[in-house]
């Protein structure tokens, strides 16, 4: 089967009515709708032999899962484990620097920084700017906030890292190379670098995007708005480890992300958050097929040329009020990714 790459994967695919069969038929069938039609995509549980199609679970599975696959009924859809909510495992989780003179200062500095973003941008409507993410004032709240993140990394046994990793035998970092890409890539501004590396240096000391990580069991892992958010607000980079896309053709993964669309195909590049990631991999994607979906979407995807590499930004496209997900297009780019079952 063919990686479903999040920028990059089959154009809408409305599936024929499903057609029932004799009661006699000794074909596999789907425990949720009944029906043996798209033997492609019904999935056999190891354990209890019974059928499941991949758009009829939730959460919806986008591809067939290499090894063994248990059925809700035998893995008893167990919710996760809630990270402890104590904050030495949660900063050396998440390796934030210990507050020292320096850190006192920079942060000084940076909120001075913000101030005049804050205010250039309502000068200047022309030009519209990047904003840096507002974080919580509540230090027990971003304590909650960092935890629910820590939570599902570790359920899905990822290790938290806010940079693009470069892993020997994967590409290496000289092939991360914007010019390559194909048609050109949009140059982020050096004042939007500016703001983008002010939320590194945020989260490095524990000032966390307002997010909070949920379990639903319809959409799995979901990101949602701690509180209010403005428009073209960042809210994070796309992160993982950087590999060619030719290595990842038949991964099983759902969370892959194109990094370099490259005229070349060898030379293309995709982030893979599998094992090294952020909560940039929980932020849930529309239905791009239906009006409903279409209006959920309040974020976009980006991919900028950053002092010459390539970096992918999920920026908020209108105001987010508190309590709502996040989600945004998967189909931003090449319009192949799966989503017409999505919720």
């Amino acid at each position: 089967m063919l990686l479903r790459r999040r920028t990059e994967a089959p154009k809408p695919n409305t599936h024929p009515p499903i057609t029932y069969e004799s009661p006699d038929d000794d074909d596999s069938r789907c425990e949720k709708c009944g029906s043996g039609d798209f033997p492609d995509e019904l999935l056999l549980c190891d354990k209890c032999d019974k059928g499941f199609h991949l758009f009829c679970l939730r959460p919806i599975l986008v591809s067939v899962p290499k090894g063994s696959w248990f059925c809700p009924s035998c893995s008893h859809h167990k919710r996760p484990k809630p990270f402890p909510l104590v904050q030495t495992k949660i900063i050396d989780f998440f390796r934030i620097q210990r507050s020292t003179d320096l850190t006192q200062k920079l942060t000084q500095a940076d909120n001075l920084r913000k101030r005049k973003r804050a205010s250039g941008l309502v000068m200047s409507k022309k030009r519209r700017k990047l904003l840096p993410f507002n974080p919580t004032e509540d230090p027990e709240r971003r304590l909650q906030q960092m935890a629910s993140l820590a939570t599902a990394l570790r359920a899905s046994g990822t290790e938290f890292t806010d940079e693009l990793t470069y892993v020997t035998g994967m590409a290496p970092r000289s092939a991360n190379s914007a010019v390559l890409e194909k048609g050109g890539m949009q140059v982020l501004s050096k004042e939007d670098i500016e703001t983008l590396n002010l939320c590194k240096r945020m989260m490095n000391r524990g000032e966390w995007p307002p997010l909070m990580v949920e379990y639903d069991p319809k959409e799995g892992f979901t990101v949602q708005a701690d509180r209010f958010i403005k428009d073209l607000t960042i809210i994070t980079e796309y992160v993982g480890d950087v590999d060619y896309l030719n290595n990842r053709e038949n991964d099983d993964g759902d969370s892959t992300m194109t990094l370099l669309h490259a005229s070349n195909p060898a030379q293309s590049l995709v982030v893979c958050p599998y094992k090294h990631g952020n909560i940039a991999r929980f932020v849930n994607g529309i239905n791009n097929h239906t009006a409903d979906g279409k209006k959920k979407q309040n974020l976009k995807c980006v991919r900028y040329n950053v002092n010459g590499e390539c970096r992918v930004l999920l920026v908020a496209n209108r105001d987010i009020a508190k309590g709502e997900r996040l989600y945004y297009d998967y189909n931003g780019y090449e319009k192949e990714y799966p989503t017409a079952h999505f919720v």
